[in-house]
C-alpha cells in the first residue's frame, strides 16, 4: 500500500467559471489600520470559506486586482503569496491563479524533505528549532530505528513555516553514532535531508509513513496558531538510506485545515490469476 497526498486541481477553461471581480465585493478600507495586503487576504479567505469563491475557479492576476482596487501591485503580491501559502490560491508561472480549498496536497510517492516540497511549489520554507538534545531511545523510537533500548539518539523539535506562517511541528530522532555533532548544525537554514546527504554523505533511499489524525493539544495549538482541539494530520515516518539503515524517525503534526491525505492501494495479482472479465 502506498500512502501519499495528492489532489489535482484542474485548470478550468469554461468562461462561466471565470470570476467577475466586481461581483465578489472586494474592497479596501482606506481608514483602517489593517494593511491593504491583509485586508485582501481576509476577504478572499472569507469568500473561499463561505463557498462564494469555489475551488477550480479562475481568479484574476495581481495586476487585475491592483487595477480594480486602485493600488500598486506590491500589497496584492503580498496577499497572493500569503493566500498561496495557505493553499487558497494555486499559482503557476504564466497562468492566472486558481481558487483552491485551503488544503495543500502532499505527495508521498517521492521522498522529499519539507523544504524541497515547499520550494517545488514556489513557496518559501523556513524552520525554528524549538529544542534539541541527546536522549535514550526507548519504545516506539527504538523500534522504528531498529536500535537497542537505551542507545543514544538526537531528539530535534522544529516548527516548520511556509512564507512565515506556522504549518507543522516536527519531532526528529536520529542515531547519535551515525550523526556525531549534528546538533551543532544550522537546522533553521538547512534541511535535515540536505545535512544527511551533503555533510554526512548518507544517500536517502526510501521511507515508511503511517498517517493518522489527532486533536491539537493546548501547547501544539498555540505553536501552530490554531485552536485547541483542531484536527491535525499526524505522520510517523522512518527514513532509510541506500544501505537499508534506518537513519531518522520523525513525528510530524500538520494543520488539518492546510493539508489533506489520501491513499492509493494497488492489488497485486499472481501471474496465473485470470484478470480479464473479472470485477
Amino acid at each position: 500500500m502506498v500512502y501519499y497526498v495528492y489532489r489535482e486541481v484542474t485548470r478550468v477553461t469554461d468562461t462561466d467559471q471565470v470570476i467577475e471581480i466586481a461581483n465578489i465585493g472586494l474592497a479596501l478600507d482606506t481608514e483602517s489600520y489593517v494593511p491593504y495586503y491583509e485586508q485582501i487576504v481576509q476577504q478572499i479567505r472569507s469568500l473561499v470559506k463561505s463557498d462564494k469563491l469555489k475551488e477550480g475557479q479562475v481568479f484574476y492576476s495581481e495586476g487585475d486586482v491592483a487595477k480594480y482596487l486602485g493600488i500598486s501591485k506590491m500589497p496584492v503580491r503580498q496577499a497572493f503569496q500569503k493566500l498561496r501559502s495557505e493553499g487558497l490560491l494555486v499559482i503557476e508561472k504564466g497562468k492566472r491563479p486558481l481558487v483552491s480549498s485551503g488544503q495543500m496536497p502532499w505527495n508521498f510517492q517521492e521522498l522529499r524533505g519539507f523544504s524541497e516540497e515547499m520550494r517545488r511549489r514556489g513557496l518559501v520554507p523556513s524552520a525554528r528549532v524549538l529544542s534539541r538534545g541527546s536522549i535514550s531511545a526507548t519504545g516506539e523510537i527504538a523500534k522504528a530505528l531498529h536500535l537497542v533500548e537505551g542507545e543514544s539518539v538526537y531528539a530535534i523539535k522544529r516548527l516548520r513555516l511556509v512564507n512565515g506562517d506556522a504549518v507543522a511541528i516536527v519531532d526528529s530522532y536520529l542515531p547519535e553514532r551515525l550523526f556525531p555533532g549534528i546538533d551543532k548544525q544550522n537546522l533553521e537554514n538547512n534541511s535535515l535531508y540536505s545535512v544527511y546527504e551533503n555533510v554526512y554523505r548518507r544517500r536517502l533511499h526510501w521511507a515508511e509513513e503511517v498517517i493518522g489524525a489527532v486533536a491539537a493539544r493546548g501547547d501544539e495549538a498555540s505553536i501552530l496558531e490554531t485552536s485547541p482541539g483542531s484536527p491535525l494530520l499526524l505522520i510517523r515516518e522512518t527514513t532509510y538510506d541506500t544501505s537499508r539503515i534506518a537513519i531518522e524517525y520523525s513525528r510530524s503534526l500538520l494543520r488539518g485545515d492546510r493539508y489533506t491525505a489520501s491513499m492509493i492501494s494497488i492489488r497485486k495479482h499472481a501471474n496465473n490469476y485470470p484478470m480479464a472479465g473479472r470485477l
